[in-house]
């Protein structure tokens, strides 16, 4: 398929998205400006709030209400409270003429910390437009994804057209660390028939993603001055037995089969050791110390699976260790705990929501968008796993997202917003 195939409709559509390239780019600094890191996001919902309503669209606060959260199979037990009078995530529908199929665009607004700031060559949240990208913390990840599926959306009813099919844009917190905001939009109720969601992967179709939890393992013993301590006494030494050991099981999950999307790829699971904590003074033996990781696991197999790995690892350490048998350690889940999914071969085709997806990056691009089988999780989970609409990302280039710099490059973010307004156009269909 090439340019010369769109429709009329489709190129007022697109003409009009290009028309509000301003608006996008506007909307993504906007929201890079607030900075959104976990407990602190509900400046970036008033932005998307008041965005919203300025389309004139009514968006609904879907509370992190955590003790029905907590009653969903999938809900991620998390240290940190929900009050569901502050925390919320946002979901608004656009409902069509009743003759399409429906559709869900969906991104989230947390971020990851920008520490530390003496990396960054610039105040992280202060949005900067150079060279064709646009840096700061969210850039990439996902808040130009955000902006672009929304100003796609909106127009459609800017080009003087309303869909055959619903529509709903939804923004959510914590996809950086539990999934419960998008597990909050499904609890409620909110779905379709396809969903999409820009994260910084490019022009491509994601396939298939693995599943991810969060542990940590704490290690405790006796305080006391070094002076009175024996070598091999000290909780933060004990860490390194268990990291080695968690380092082996880590190979150990590589090397077994992989059937389907991950069976060519080298190393398609990671740990990442990404907090080591204890101790509170030079001279003093520590009491206690705590090891934060990051697992990810194949489709297929479940959250337990993956966490009786993690506890027969540690106690395997602890078996070949003096200090870790009299003090055996202690393993606890939190965050994510978020299982795999491979796209259903059923849907594959060119009637299915990733063959329309493809098509329409066909029409705009003049080549098929990639495959892509995802070394981490995204929302996806929450519909593809416990929802009913099939789904896939496909967003804007981004660079060094979660870390210092990041930054999104800004013809992806013009090339996202024009393809989704184009599925919309052929997916949930156009009225005049």
């Amino acid at each position: 398929m090439t340019a010369t195939d769109l429709s009329t409709k489709e190129r007022a559509l697109l003409d009009t998205v290009d028309a509000l390239s301003g608006d996008i780019l506007d909307l993504t600094a906007a929201l890079v400006r607030e900075p959104s890191v976990l407990g602190n996001e509900q400046s970036a919902l008033a932005v998307m709030e008041h965005a919203m309503t300025g389309f004139g669209w009514t968006p609904e606060r879907v509370p992190m209400d955590t003790d029905r959260l907590a009653r969903h199979p999938a809900h991620a037990p998390t240290p940190w409270d929900d009050d569901p009078a502050t925390r919320h995530n946002l979901a608004a529908v656009l409902p069509g003429q009743g003759h399409g199929k429906s559709c869900l665009f969906n991104g989230h607004l947390d971020v990851v910390s920008p520490e530390p700031l003496d990396l960054w060559d610039r105040d992280p949240f202060e949005p900067l437009v150079k060279d064709g990208w646009m840096f700061g913390r969210g850039a990439g990840d996902m808040k130009a994804g955000v902006a672009a599926m929304t100003l796609a959306a909106h127009a459609v009813t800017k080009a003087g057209f309303a869909l055959d099919g619903d529509l709903t844009v939804s923004a959510v917190i914590e996809e950086e660390c539990s999934g419960n905001g998008a597990l909050a939009l499904v609890q409620a109720g909110y779905d379709a028939d396809a969903l999409l969601i820009p994260e910084p992967f490019g022009p491509t179709i994601l396939t298939a993603q693995v599943g991810v939890m969060w542990f940590k393992i704490e290690l405790r013993g006796e305080p006391g001055h070094v002076l009175t301590n024996p070598s091999g006494s000290n909780p933060l030494e004990a860490c390194a037995p268990i990291m080695a050991a968690l380092r082996g099981m880590e190979r150990a999950m590589n090397a077994e089969p992989r059937p389907g999307a991950f069976q060519d790829m080298d190393r398609p699971l990671y740990l990442n050791i990404g907090m080591v904590r204890g101790g509170d003074w030079p001279s003093t033996v520590p009491a206690q110390a705590e090891i934060h990781c990051r697992l990810s696991f194949l489709p297929g197999q479940s959250f337990d699976q993956a966490a009786r790995r993690v506890v027969e690892a540690v106690e395997a350490a602890a078996r070949d260790n003096d200090w870790l048998r009299a003090n055996p350690p202690k393993v606890e889940c939190y965050g994510f705990r978020s299982e795999g999914h491979e796209l259903d071969p059923y849907i594959v085709g060119d009637e299915s929501m990733a063959g329309v997806l493809s098509g329409c990056h066909r029409a705009l691009a003049g080549a098929d968008p990639a495959p892509y089988p995802c070394t981490c999780t995204t929302d996806l989970r929450a519909w593809m796993v416990h929802g009913r609409a099939r789904g896939t990302c496909f967003g804007p280039v981004a660079e060094r997202i979660h870390g210092a710099n990041e930054r999104v490059n800004l013809d992806s973010i013009m090339h996202t917003a024009r393809t989704y307004a184009l599925f919309l156009a052929r997916w949930c269909g156009l009225v005049e």
